[in-house]
């Protein structure tokens, strides 16, 4: 359908709150506990829970005072009680740029500073000799791009290649900056053995922040591996924009999955069944 073939993110779900405390929120604010069809959240009526009252209550898949304020009375604010966070992986810089316009949430992401030293390791093997084939057979095989299309990907790290060597004829001291200073003595111990000087460099010390002069070179195909936390009501907002025909196909893809990891009781307050 795209041309390009791409691969889709994985997502689980690694924690989420129960719905339990947003019905306490909203009974709060009724001062109704008695009315609920719920023993342990009825029981605050008359005194505070215990923590095996708060682990009942953490545990309820239902409420009928929940799906009434959020179908019937649109009074979504006790939904931000409710929270849940997911493991991402595999999904695009490009689509990190679209998430980041969901501004309640929390999110960390697989930072390229830290994490880009086995590219800059490969290039600095193959740029002594100029083997660019290297460079892009080398890390073709570290599956950075969420495009599948292997001709396409070659372009793609070739472009990459050809930016990395632009900048190593600009900078006087380029290797001091792509390499750890334990590892400099491997640039003359492995001339002209592309394969050899990468596997030193590899099993050498890494520069953690090597990225930090190069992340120029990542493009919107560079895969991303991040935690989100989401309140209910924020989550809300995310199916309704990205789980839609009219979103990037590649947030929608992942939309779908995050959906597909989230628990019924809390899809049954936000997302209206088809």
């Amino acid at each position: 359908m795209y041309g390009i073939e791409y691969s889709k993110p994985e997502v689980i779900l690694m924690q989420q709150s129960g719905i339990g405390v947003a019905e306490v929120a909203a009974r709060t604010c009724y001062d109704s506990f008695a009315n609920s069809e719920n023993e342990a959240i009825k029981c605050i009526q008359k005194s505070m829970p215990d923590n095996s009252a708060c682990h009942e209550i953490n545990n309820i898949d239902e409420s009928s005072l929940l799906e009434d304020l959020a179908w019937t009375h649109f009074h979504h604010s006790i939904l931000e009680h409710a929270t849940l966070s997911f493991l991402i992986r595999g999904t695009s810089r490009g689509v990190l740029q679209e998430h980041a316009r969901h501004r309640i949430q929390a999110i960390s992401v697989r930072s390229t500073r830290y994490t880009m030293s086995s590219l800059i390791n490969a290039f600095v093997a193959s740029g002594a000799t100029g083997n660019k084939e290297f460079f892009v057979n080398k890390v073709l095989g570290f599956d950075m791009l969420v495009t599948t299309d292997e001709e396409y990907n070659k372009i793609e790290l070739g472009a990459i290649y050809d930016k990395l060597a632009y900048q190593s004829k600009i900078i006087d001291d380029f290797y001091e900056i792509a390499v750890a200073k334990s590892s400099l003595i491997f640039l003359d111990e492995y001339i002209n053995d592309e394969e050899g000087l990468f596997l030193a460099l590899e099993s050498g010390k890494k520069k953690r922040n090597v990225g930090d002069a190069f992340k120029h070179i990542v493009t919107d195909n560079w895969k991303v591996d991040m935690v989100v936390t989401f309140n209910l009501r924020s989550l809300k907002n995310y199916f309704t924009l990205r789980y839609n025909g009219a979103a990037f196909f590649q947030i929608r893809w992942l939309a779908e999955e995050m959906m597909r990891v989230t628990p019924k009781k809390y899809l049954d307050l936000i997302i209206k069944q088809r």
